[in-house]
């Protein structure tokens, strides 16, 4: 069950986002039918897997053939992808001890919430806050990291000044606490296990 206060989150992330996007004007190259982010899995926290799985089942009420689409996308994912699934592939949990396994884990599989006739993502309102925040530039440890397809040409100036701050993370940590302790599933997944449970 998506916890009462990740509407609040996704709120702030999306607000962020958008302010950033403006600062970032034509550096950023992303838009519907861009898919470059939607190939290859990434790891994703109980409280985007059960973001994930409300956004499916609210699909399922309004279009259930696009949500069996979502799903049965889901299902040949898992099939192709259990065998060398770095982790749990009964339950989908990622193994962290198994990092290195994973950079090089399912880089050419799609998204199962992409729909490859319109290149548009399924469950958009529904994705995850890696998707969310995706091609802004982004602190990580390496420093700030961009879409490959975007800031081409920047100065490293020009990227700083687009960066994104949510200011979420506190809230975020909060939020996946709380998943973790009501659904009693810890550890990180990826979308097609979260998906194709239902």
């Amino acid at each position: 069950m998506v916890p009462r206060r990740d509407t609040e989150l996704v709120q702030i992330v999306d607000a962020a986002t958008r302010e950033a996007a403006q600062r970032a004007g034509s550096w950023l190259h992303c838009a519907p039918g861009c898919t470059q982010c939607c190939i290859g899995v990434f790891a994703i926290a109980q409280l985007d897997a059960e973001r994930l799985r409300a956004g499916l089942a609210d699909l399922e009420r309004s279009d259930p053939a696009r949500a069996a689409a979502v799903h049965d996308r889901a299902l040949r994912a898992v099939e192709r992808l259990a065998a060398d699934f770095p982790g749990d592939a009964s339950t989908g949990l990622l193994d962290e001890e198994r990092g290195e396994e994973f950079e090089e884990f399912g880089n050419e599989e799609p998204c199962p919430a992409l729909d490859p006739a319109t290149g548009l993502c399924d469950l958009y309102a529904a994705r995850p806050m890696t998707c969310r925040v995706f091609g802004l530039p982004l602190r990580t440890g390496e420093g700030l990291g961009v879409c490959e397809l975007c800031f081409v040409g920047a100065t490293e100036a020009e990227i700083a000044a687009c960066e994104l701050r949510t200011g979420s993370e506190a809230l975020e940590a909060a939020l996946e606490a709380e998943t973790q302790r009501e659904s009693g599933v810890r550890g990180e997944t990826i979308v097609a296990w979260a998906l194709a449970g239902r």
